[in-house]
C-alpha cells in the first residue's frame, strides 16, 4: 500500500556551491530570533558545506520600551530601526555584510531575488500581500518559511511558492495553501502594539518566539546543511509542552 505522505523532501541541486539569498521579512519577536539564528546557521554551513547565507532584513518598525526583555534589544536601541540595529550588530560580531532595509515588504524589496523568503509578520493581511507579490514575480523564491504565534503557541511551515496546479512532486504547499482561511479579508486582526514590557508579556509568553524560531532554524539546518527534511513544520504549544509535526504532502 502506498503511503499518503512523503518520507523526505530534498534540496534542489541548484543550491550547491554558492551563497543562498535569504529575505527575512520582520525583525520583531520571531524575526529577531530568526536573524540571530541565521548567523549561527551561516557559520555552520561554511564549516560543513560549500554553502553560505546572504541575508537581507526588512522591517519598518522601531525599537520601543515594550520590546525590551522579549526581543533582543537594549535601552540604548530605543527609537532606532529594528532591522538596522540588529543587522549591524550581527555583522560586527560575525564579520558579515548582511543588508537591512527600513521599510515594509513587499514594496521596499525585490522578493523575486530571494532563494528563501522567511516571513515573521503579525497579520494575515501581511501574508496575503507577500503571497500576492510572489504571484506576480518571475522568478519567485524557491522556499517560503512562515512563522506565526499567539500568546503561548505557534507554528512554522515551509512551502515552495508556485501555482496550485503545479505538478512538481517536490513542491510543498505554502502557508496560504495550508491555511486557506488567511485569504478571508474579514478576519479580525490584533496587531496593536504593547505599551510596556509587562503588557507585552501579558500578550505573549516570554520565550515563545525563541522556541518557535529554534525549531524553524533546526528545519532549515536539516534542509540546507544535510540536504533534506522529513517534515514541513510543526505546531508548538508551550502551555502543554506539545509539539505536533506537519507532515510532508503525499506524491501528486
Amino acid at each position: 500500500m502506498k503511503a499518503d505522505i512523503r518520507d523526505r523532501h530534498y534540496l534542489p541541486a541548484h543550491f550547491d556551491d554558492r551563497a543562498i539569498r535569504v529575505l527575512l521579512v520582520g525583525c520583531g519577536g520571531n524575526g529577531a530570533q530568526m536573524l540571530m539564528g541565521l548567523a549561527c546557521l551561516d557559520t555552520a554551513l561554511r564549516a560543513i558545506s560549500s554553502r553560505s547565507l546572504d541575508v537581507t532584513v526588512v522591517d519598518d518598525d522601531i525599537v520601543t520600551q515594550a520590546n525590551l526583555g522579549r526581543q533582543p534589544f537594549y535601552r540604548c536601541d530605543i527609537g532606532n530601526s529594528k532591522a538596522r540595529t540588529l543587522t549591524e550588530r550581527i555583522n560586527l560580531a560575525h564579520g558579515l555584510a548582511w543588508k537591512a532595509v527600513h521599510g515594509r515588504a513587499p514594496g521596499a524589496v525585490d522578493i523575486g531575488k530571494a532563494d528563501i523568503l522567511i516571513s515573521c509578520v503579525d497579520t494575515a493581511s501581511a501574508r496575503r500581500a507577500i503571497g500576492a507579490a510572489m504571484a506576480g514575480e518571475k522568478p519567485i523564491p524557491a522556499y517560503w518559511l512562515d512563522l506565526g504565534n499567539r500568546a503561548s503557541d505557534g507554528q512554522y511551515l515551509i512551502g515552495s511558492p508556485g501555482h496550485v496546479s503545479d505538478t512538481d512532486a517536490n513542491r510543498l504547499p505554502t502557508v496560504l495553501e495550508y491555511f486557506p482561511e488567511i485569504a478571508d479579508e474579514s478576519l479580525v486582526e490584533d496587531d496593536a502594539p504593547s505599551c510596556s514590557v509587562a503588557e507585552a508579556l501579558e500578550r505573549q509568553s516570554l520565550f515563545v518566539n525563541r522556541v518557535l524560531a529554534s525549531h524553524a532554524l533546526a528545519l532549515l539546518y536539516d534542509l540546507l546543511g544535510r540536504g533534506s527534511i522529513g517534515h514541513a513544520g510543526a505546531f508548538i504549544n508551550l502551555a502543554n509542552g506539545q509539539s505536533i509535526g506537519i507532515p510532508l504532502p503525499g506524491p501528486r
